[in-house]
């Protein structure tokens, strides 16, 4: 039985020094052993300080050394642009939460035919770019136009085609503010231009009429006339401005209902009474909102210098408050003309007219209505409007009551009208 000598020996009876015992290979078991044990512990050595968090980040459990691809990954997540990679096949590889919240992405498919069509194009021809319109069932709410851009993942080491990446940034608001900065330089040059033109074509008509007394008298009221459309137009242009943003808005304050209806009142009777119209005051009294009374006034003014532009004959205009739902309510209503059920919503937009041939003959600007709608806007309201053709027109604005103030009652006819 070949077996070890010194194996179950006691080392104290054996005779010779240690190191003279047999070795394997050359080497002592013991020193191999005492080798082993310094080597193994000098690697776990290592691991303790290569796990021990650095002295530096001590206390910020918040940081963690991530892998590359997870950081880029998370990364993506995070991005408010939506991001979707398609493979060869079209099939979605990746998609961040952005773009599943689009809707655009059901599991592995992108649904919206316009960027399946886009991300063929960039395999072909590279990176694109374009505006895309999603409709508003597929992202819950409004149509929203995407800025979309295509782009080609390959690498030296991948054949083409590869992978390709869309990112959607929604540009709906971008693209409408650019819509409405290019129509306002081009509506304001265009009412500009009528004024202006008018008053040279006077000045020459007065030139030319110097000896007769009665042509000049009758061009110097034009030109009157003119001029003061010309400076209402800039003074509205300035308030319409500073109503978007221009300037910020005054603090709110408490204002009473009563003194806007009354002011806006006052400042149409001349122009009313010149056409034989009424203006006739009702509703409830005391309310009071929280508001700019210097706006207000003039968003209820314009409301009935409307009124007063698209009345005719010996009819009655209406101006009455009430409080509804949290809401003081200014309403006024007019016998007019009306307005086609197309053109209803569009009237608060700057420099809408329904009836071109008419704008003359009214000396409006276009500007009123739309600077009411920015006046309720600015307060946290609205204005609406019902009409119909020959019947008349009703325009409404709600401006929150004042919490602070005497809560608001009703008015009774309103409350039976609710009940039934």
């Amino acid at each position: 039985m070949n077996s070890d000598p010194y194996e179950h020996a006691d080392p104290a009876k054996q005779p010779g020094p240690l190191l003279a015992r047999p070795s394997i290979g050359g080497v002592s078991p013991l020193v191999a052993l005492v080798a082993g044990l310094l080597l193994g512990g000098a690697v776990v050595a290592t691991v303790l300080i290569r796990s021990r968090p650095d002295p530096a980040l001590e206390g910020d459990t918040a940081v963690a050394v991530l892998p590359e691809a997870a950081l880029a990954r998370r990364l993506v997540d995070l991005m408010d642009p939506a991001v979707v990679i398609l493979d060869v096949g079209d099939v979605v590889l990746l998609a961040n939460p952005s773009a599943r919240a689009l809707g655009i992405v059901r599991g592995t498919r992108l649904l919206v035919p316009e960027l399946l069509a886009l991300a063929r194009t960039v395999r072909a021809s590279g990176s694109r770019r374009l505006d895309v319109r999603l409709p508003g069932d597929l992202v819950g709410a409004g149509p929203r136009l995407m800025g979309v851009h295509g782009v080609r993942l390959h690498s030296g080491t991948v054949p083409l085609p590869g992978p390709i990446a869309i990112v959607l940034q929604d540009v709906t608001e971008t693209r409408r503010s650019e819509a409405v900065r290019r129509d306002f330089v081009a509506n304001v040059g265009h009412e500009l231009k009528t004024p202006v033109g008018a008053l040279s074509l006077l000045a020459e008509a007065i030139e030319q009429a110097a000896d007769d007394p009665e042509a000049v008298e009758r061009f110097a009221g034009r030109i009157a006339h003119e001029a003061d459309r010309l400076a209402r137009l800039v003074r509205e242009l300035i308030d319409l401005s500073r109503l978007q943003g221009g300037e910020p808005l005054p603090e709110l304050v408490p204002v009473e209902v009563d003194r806007v209806v009354a002011e806006a009142v006052d400042r149409t009777r001349t122009a009313a009474r010149a056409k034989n119209l009424d203006i006739a005051v009702g509703g409830q009294r005391g309310l009071v909102v929280r508001g700019v009374e210097s706006q207000l006034s003039t968003a209820v003014t314009n409301l009935l210098a409307n009124a007063v532009a698209y009345s005719t004959g010996e009819n009655k205009i209406a101006v009455a408050a009430r409080a509804r739902s949290g809401f003081a309510e200014i309403a006024v209503t007019d016998n007019g003309i009306g307005i086609p059920r197309q053109d209803r919503q569009r009237v608060f937009e700057r420099f809408y007219r329904v009836d071109q041939s008419r704008a003359s003959s009214t000396g409006g600007t276009g500007l009123g209505l739309a600077i009411v709608k920015h006046v309720a806007s600015n307060h946290g309201g609205a204005v609406t409007v019902w009409s119909e053709e020959g019947l008349g027109s009703t325009f409404t604005l709600r401006i929150p009551l004042d919490a602070t103030a005497t809560p608001a009652v009703e008015a009774p006819e309103q409350r039976e009208k609710e009940r039934t």
